[in-house]
């Protein structure tokens, strides 16, 4: 089935999904997931992030109503969610206040809504690391601006999905994930400023190698305290050489002078690792850009694997499945580079793999992870794509 052929099947079977439940006819967004090739948990410490959109989406169908209710249809989950503009309350079905956050967010910028019914599914898979979170908070915002015809720019809706995730879900997170669901361009990844915003595309050149992502079918709930408290500790470095170095105002500030100089001698060991990983991934990143330039996926494989030996060694986000992983791939000749991806205790890694040799690299992989591990390996193949944009309108 070609590309426009299977997105007007999507399109048919979302509305016909929409209709069985809410009798009118939707406006569908599709907002995708994301990867990360390189810079992890650099984003909210205002460094550089290096991610891309892929093929696998979050849709929403979305029609107004004439009262003031919100009435959502998680379609994954077969759930239902009804309250009110005047009473976002989120109650046991967690998964709503990814949408309700962004209807607080506008509405608290002054935009006018009424109420809507709202039917939401996809295939960005929850819990890998791939930000079907991000995905679906700027899906949910493009579509309100759509439905409500509200003057609202891509930058400014990708800020106001950070406040919500932020503010109404609670997770510190940074930037990057909105961002690139919303800014994505197909064939290219993004490198981000995330103190400036500003950012440039890069065009993947990766020839014979493909995108892969194993699955470690390990969840994990990042609002649930870890990757909080990683933030707090690099806030708790900053803070500590700022009696020393003023001028600092985050980790995007330092170098290796000052970490080891200083630093090392005044914070605990623990805040001392989080934020000497951080300074040395800004750099890794930014040395990964260049050897993509030059089309060097091996080199740019290296900073990978790099990468995860910090974020497992001295940030300590991994988990034994991911190092299993990670260091089976090292073992391949056929695999560039490989690391943790996302948030860190569970989720994908992301690996750079010749095309000729996935399936049967997938094949050992699958045996050597279950019997080390006892679970059950997933894989995914991505292609970098457009951001979030309008599938079908409601007239």
């Amino acid at each position: 089935m070609t590309e426009n052929k299977l997105s007007n099947h999507l399109t048919n079977e979302l509305q016909e999904q929409f209709g069985s439940y809410f009798n009118d006819m939707p406006l569908i967004v599709k907002s995708p997931g994301r990867i990360n090739l390189i810079g992890e948990h650099t984003d909210y410490n205002n460094g550089f992030v290096l991610p891309a959109a892929i093929d696998k989406f979050i849709y929403v169908a979305i029609a107004a109503r004439a009262d003031n209710e919100i009435h959502l249809v998680a379609g994954n989950l077969e759930k239902k969610h009804i309250t009110t503009l005047h009473d976002l309350a989120v109650g046991d079905e967690s998964w709503s206040a990814y949408i309700l956050g962004i209807v607080q967010q506008l509405q608290q910028s002054g935009f006018k809504l009424s109420g809507f019914n709202a039917f939401i599914t996809g295939d960005v898979p929850v819990g890998a690391g791939m930000s079907s979170s991000a995905a679906l908070e700027c899906a949910t915002i493009f579509a309100l601006k759509e439905l409500f015809k509200l003057p609202i720019e891509k930058l400014d809706m990708v800020k106001l999905a950070k406040k919500a995730e932020n503010e109404f879900v609670g997770v510190q997170c940074g930037i990057m994930d909105m961002f690139a669901s919303m800014m994505g361009k197909k064939d290219m990844a993004i490198q981000l400023d995330c103190r400036s915003l500003l950012f440039e595309y890069f065009p993947l050149k990766l020839e014979d190698y493909k995108i892969v992502l194993f699955d470690t079918q390990v969840k994990h709930s990042l609002a649930g305290g870890e990757y909080n408290v990683r933030k707090q500790q690099c806030e708790e470095g900053v803070q500590l050489l700022q009696t020393i170095y003023p001028q600092v105002q985050s980790l995007r500030d330092v170098n290796f002078g000052m970490l080891e100089m200083n630093l090392k001698n005044i914070a605990s060991q623990s805040v001392y690792n989080r934020c000497r990983y951080i300074v040395e991934e800004n750099l890794r990143l930014q040395t990964g850009c260049q050897l993509l330039l030059c089309n060097d996926i091996n080199g740019f494989g290296k900073k990978m694997y790099a990468s995860h030996k910090g974020l497992s060694e001295l940030y300590e986000v991994s988990c034994n499945e991911l190092d299993v992983l990670v260091k089976m791939a090292g073992d391949e000749h056929a695999i560039a580079g490989a690391r943790m991806m996302g948030g860190g205790f569970g989720g994908c890694t992301i690996n750079l793999i010749k095309e000729e040799y996935i399936e049967s690299i997938f094949e050992k992989f699958s045996h050597q992870y279950f019997t080390q591990t006892g679970k059950d390996l997933k894989m995914y193949v991505a292609q970098p794509t457009d951001g979030t944009s309008l599938v079908a309108y409601n007239d």
